[in-house]
């Protein structure tokens, strides 16, 4: 299984962007894909999670009412747009796939069994 995020890049506060996650090499689609990030000297944190329908979707505190996390019509594509982006948001985002129904939690990384290798937001005040 691999994972191929995308969509990173410099912008101003206040902008918008929107990241891609592609997942390739597993049949199904019935897992749970989620986002998270790592800023510089920071220990990597939970922004969002998805189920394989698309109807539960979970956020940290952080992003709440700015970031929304979606599927594609396939399955196997995740999406997190990011609105009104802050300084703060500066990081590198990561997706993940939660392949084998771990319960461990949605917002712990140990969920999940695949990560993607990373693309850098910077966000400028």
């Amino acid at each position: 299984v691999q994972l191929q995020a995308s969509g990173g890049g410099l912008v101003q506060a206040g902008d918008s962007l929107r990241l891609s996650c592609v997942v390739s090499g597993r049949a199904t689609s019935n897992y749970v894909m989620a986002w998270f990030r790592q800023a510089p000297g920071k220990e990597r944190e939970y922004v969002a999670s998805i189920n394989w329908s698309g109807n539960r979707k979970n956020y940290a505190d952080s992003v709440t009412g700015r970031f929304t996390i979606s599927r594609g019509s396939a399955g196997n594509t995740a999406y997190l747009q990011m609105n009104s982006l802050k300084p703060e948001d500066t990081a590198v985002y990561y997706c993940a796939v939660n392949a084998y129904g771990s319960r461990i939690g949605y917002n712990n990384p140990n969920t999940y069994d695949y990560w993607g290798q990373g693309t850098l937001v910077t966000v400028s005040s």
